[in-house]
């Protein structure tokens, strides 16, 4: 009896955890909604486009474009939480109906032994039954069993208010998560209405461009130049910089290979007749704490910081892509483009070395490397650093360059290289 009683305590010990993960789970979907919200109500502020002219519009155009994406995967998000605390309704309802089985379960327990005192209520019935037994050791038994039923009953009592307590919290769940629940689907018709009303901007903004094609057509391909020429400057000093850190393997491996014949000599001895076969030196395209800075790059993949400071918008994307709607428009990213707030700076996205600081129409661009590693930071007013200084996490590098005839948009142009391989950088943001 006091082992039951032990173990149904440590089972109703058990059950306050687990009641507070409804509660738990709801505030970390609100906290990170909360997160992707702020973003997209800071970022709604870069989309001013005041400018009439082509050059301007196509640029307008990039920055509604990503703000529709951001508010896109924002009602994606919602409905991922939707889906979430439908799941846990249902094991909210499932928790409930074996709370309240369990109670009944105890009531029926708890009224048979409410009829069992009573059909042996008196001090002399319990006499009775202890002073009948036939030996001591019997009569010691049933007197326990008498105080052991007692608490027993007692304790049947306590557990069926708590019982109680239980459902009264699972009921208090239920409802919390029903009005997370519909929150969540007023918040996403309110998304709808802006996301629809945005989409129309956009159409706007699309017709007026589709009728400057010339003029159009004349910017897309200043664009290209200007960016086939930043590439080729980047491709070149990346290639530089690939050969610089096969030297410094070459150079350390060869090192390397004379410290393991200097030893392999002294084992020898000078009385060996027979010369130790040189070991070919390994093939290493960089030194070891280039190899260790890798690892440590590529380990982050999906956790590096969106490298400006301050609200942004992904405004043009890595690759090939058109834009609807505009006929004969076809853009090639070899990175991607952030637009941010006036004063917005650009930032490291991890550890690692300046491997060159240039600059192409007056503005600066920096090259970072992190072992096989490169980030490339584009179209900065001045650079905060300079070749062979080593930056950390999150260090500033530089102001992103505001124009002043477009109103003060500020575009950081973003790529990442493995060695000479060009990379999508956005799945290696932590957005």
């Amino acid at each position: 009896m006091r082992r039951f009683l032990c173990v149904l305590a440590a089972c109703l010990c058990l059950l306050g955890p687990l009641m507070a993960q409804s509660n738990k789970l709801i505030r970390e979907l609100e906290n990170r909604r909360g997160a992707l919200q702020k973003q997209i109500a800071e970022s709604e502020s870069l989309l001013q486009t005041t400018k009439k002219d082509v050059g301007s519009q196509l640029k307008g155009l990039a920055a509604l474009t990503g703000q529709i994406e951001e508010r896109k995967r924002y009602i994606l998000t919602i409905n991922r939480d939707v889906d979430l605390i439908d799941k846990e309704l249902a094991t909210l309802e499932r928790q409930l109906t074996r709370l309240q089985k369990e109670l009944e379960d105890k009531k029926a327990k708890y009224a048979a032994s409410v009829n069992y005192l009573y059909r042996n209520h008196t001090i002399q019935d319990k006499l009775l039954f202890v002073f009948s037994a036939s030996t001591l050791e019997q009569t010691y038994r049933r007197l326990r069993y008498v105080r052991e039923y007692a608490s027993y009953q007692r304790m049947q009592g306590e557990e069926i208010q708590k019982k109680q307590k239980q459902i009264a919290d699972k009921r208090a769940e239920l409802t919390e998560a029903r009005k997370a629940k519909e929150g969540l689907l007023k918040e996403r018709e309110n998304e709808k209405t802006r996301l629809e009303k945005q989409e129309k901007e956009q159409k706007a903004l699309v017709d007026s461009l589709r009728r400057k094609q010339r003029s159009l057509q004349s910017e897309i391909n200043k664009k290209r130049r200007e960016a086939n020429r930043l590439n080729a400057r980047i491709d070149r000093l990346i290639a530089e910089e690939v050969e610089k850190a096969r030297k410094r393997a070459e150079e350390e491996a060869r090192r390397e290979a004379a410290a393991r014949k200097k030893v392999t000599d002294k084992g020898e001895g000078t009385s060996s007749t027979t010369k130790p076969k040189t070991e070919p030196l390994e093939a290493y395209t960089m030194n070891k704490a280039d190899r260790e800075l890798s690892g440590s790059f590529a380990g982050n993949r999906g956790k590096l910081p969106v490298p400006v400071t301050g609200p942004y918008i992904i405004t043009s994307r890595y690759g090939e892509y058109t834009v609807p709607g505009l006929r004969g428009v076809k853009l090639d990213n070899k990175g991607i483009d952030i637009q941010a707030k006036p004063g917005a700076q650009a930032r490291a996205v991890f550890n690692g070395k300046v491997a060159a600081v240039f600059r192409l129409n007056g503005l600066f661009n920096i090259l970072v490397r992190h072992g096989a590693y490169i980030s490339v930071y584009c179209n900065l007013s001045s650079a905060s650093v300079k070749a062979d200084d080593e930056v950390k996490t999150g260090q500033t590098l530089g102001p992103i360059f505001s124009d002043g005839a477009d109103g003060g948009r500020t575009v950081l142009h973003f790529q990442l290289r493995r060695e000479k391989e060009k990379l999508n950088p956005e799945p290696w943001l932590d957005r």
